[in-house]
């Protein structure tokens, strides 16, 4: 068999010693090797030896080609809704259409997501009125506020303003911050994350990680359902992961969520208030914040009135409309009815015609990175003729509260049941070669022994994520599979990177963070390293191969708390 293989013109050792030569260092190899004769021995860095770990290697020219079209200004900033989709979907159907996929949802490229896009217009600013006069403040610079009430206008008039610390609710934790209130009509004002994380208590949820009642989306949900008018987050940049920009960004955007879904309690106001403006909201009640923020991380801690009322008025257009999922599919040769899913999702910040200069969000790195792989993958995967089918789903609404993988996991073109795993892929990090793969969400499910053995051969450890405050275990598609209880793995190139060391990838990050998530900076740059990103597509390609050829089902871990929905679905009926 390996007598008829054509050489690659060029191999991963000379990838790896010309690191600084990106074009043309991954090519296709054009016979197949039988899964038979397939070894499992991937290359070491600077090894002159090109075992064969599968037929076709990442072509990372080609990858790079489509990260630059997918970031163009050509598609405006893939806004939802604008242009950008009108142009971005038929593109990626016409690449799906040339590696030679199947429509992947019932005969269809595309799986329309019903949805509601609604934008909120401040007509009367946030306002905030105590015994020391009247605080006024400016949108976008003191505070962001939106709505999703059912009637225009949505107002607060002179409702008032509660501090309720974390603002969470959890019965498995032993924590209500609601429990000693009546909050109906009032404004509660929390804190983002979770208790524990500010005073670095282990002893309190997950200590510094975040969980899903850290997140922004759980505070004004848990304080809709206790009744508030409105929920205003403290920002800070540790807590929340990023700074006043990207939520002053997100306000500027219209809300979007699913059409159809169950009626669910609803804020007459959401939004985010400064670090400054809390200062001087708490002051003026005469208390110290930092205090009572302490305070809040403690057991027993008790909701405190601010001594004023919040005023705002906001008028609401609500439009129905629909988005795109872009699914495409290798049919399995044997067991076709089960699939491995790969995501990524394709949809950014689009344009704001307000902003001076740069006005588009390219995405390049979130995620124009990750459809690209999905179309690389696609391509090396295509060839492998494997037993279960496998499905590349970009998916919409993922910058809008994950919406689109949620459609999807409500409505699946495959039964859950037959659903092998999830592999997930959201800003991969351009950083070059790693000497570890990051796990978001370490320790959770059995797919991680199958990326150690790959991860192994690479010479290369896996480890869990160096940031778990932030809380991207979350903040991805991933994690609407995990919820319906699809084992799900999201990696991304470590940290220690192999030549530059920790210090170099975690600069990376806080650079990327700090000067381009969700701005107009975040462009595609021919000057990045792309060999780390080379190293894991040949990793999440192979991981999805051997799912593929394998008869048994991924699980999550025994104290996953997504095991039961596992085992509930894999009973026989």
């Amino acid at each position: 068999m390996n007598a008829r293989l054509c050489t690659r013109k060029l191999n991963f050792a000379l990838f790896f010693l010309l690191s600084g030569l990106l074009s043309g260092c991954f090519t296709e190899q054009k016979s197949r090797v039988a899964p038979e004769t397939r070894s499992e021995t991937l290359p070491s860095p600077g090894s002159t030896v090109q075992p064969i770990a599968l037929a076709r290697a990442i072509d990372i020219a080609q990858y790079q080609a489509d990260l630059k079209q997918i970031a163009s200004d050509e598609f405006a900033g893939r806004g939802v809704g604008e242009i950008g989709e009108q142009r971005f979907v038929p593109w990626l159907i016409a690449e799906y259409q040339k590696i030679g996929l199947e429509p992947g949802n019932a005969g269809a490229f595309t799986q329309t997501v019903p949805m509601r896009e609604m934008t909120s217009t401040i007509t009367q600013e946030l306002q905030f009125v105590g015994a020391k006069g009247t605080q006024k403040l400016n949108a976008g610079v003191d505070y962001t506020l939106a709505s999703k009430a059912t009637k225009s206008p949505a107002v607060l008039r002179d409702s008032e303003l509660v501090f309720m610390g974390y603002g969470v609710d959890s019965a498995n934790e032993r924590w209500n911050d609601y429990a000693d209130i009546d909050v109906r009509g009032k404004t509660v004002v929390v804190l983002i994350n979770d208790p524990g994380f500010h005073t670095g208590d282990v002893s309190l949820f997950k200590g510094k990680a975040m969980t899903y009642a850290g997140r922004w989306g759980y505070k004004f949900e848990e304080a809709a359902r206790k009744g508030a008018a409105g929920c205003l987050i403290i920002h800070d940049d540790v807590g929340a992961a990023y700074g006043w920009e990207v939520v002053k960004n997100g306000w500027l955007r219209p809300e979007f969520e699913l059409a159809g879904s169950a009626a669910a309690p609803t804020l007459q106001m959401h939004g985010w208030i400064s670090a400054e403006t809390t200062t001087k909201l708490f002051a003026n009640a005469g208390l110290d914040f930092l205090q009572l923020r302490a305070a809040a991380g403690r057991r027993g801690f008790k909701p405190v009135s601010l001594q004023a009322k919040a005023s705002a008025q906001i008028s609401i257009s609500s439009v129905e409309k629909s988005s795109q999922n872009v699914l495409g599919m290798i049919r399995g040769s044997k067991r076709p009815d089960e699939a491995i899913i790969y995501t990524a999702h394709w949809d950014h910040l689009g344009t704001n015609s307000t902003l001076a200069g740069d006005q588009i969000f390219n995405g390049a790195v979130d995620n124009a990175t990750g459809v690209a792989a999905l179309l690389e993958m696609a391509r090396v995967l295509k060839v492998e003729q494997p037993e279960r089918s496998i499905l590349f789903m970009a998916v919409t609404l993922e910058e809008s509260g994950l919406l689109g993988s949620r459609f999807y996991a409500e409505n699946p073109s495959f039964a859950l049941n037959k659903t092998v795993a999830n592999l997930n892929m959201d800003a991969l990090k351009l950083i070059g070669p790693s000497q570890d793969v990051e796990v978001v969400g370490f320790g959770n499910s059995s797919l991680e022994r199958i990326l150690e053995k790959f991860a192994a051969q690479q010479n290369r450890s896996i480890a869990p994520e160096p940031t778990p405050q932030n809380g991207f275990f979350y903040r991805s598609d991933h994690f609407n599979f995990a919820k319906v209880g699809v084992p799900a793995l999201y990696i991304k190139t470590g940290q220690t990177h192999r030549e530059k060391g920790a210090a170099f990838g975690a600069a990376w990050s806080d650079a990327y963070t700090r000067d381009r998530y969700h701005k107009p900076g975040d462009e595609y740059d021919a000057n990045a390293d792309y060999r780390g990103v080379a190293e894991d597509l040949q990793l999440l390609s192979l991981v999805g191969l051997e799912l593929a050829n394998r008869s048994d089902f991924p699980n999550w871990e025994a104290d996953s708390e997504f095991r039961a929905l596992r085992d509930a679905m894999m009973v026989p009926k």
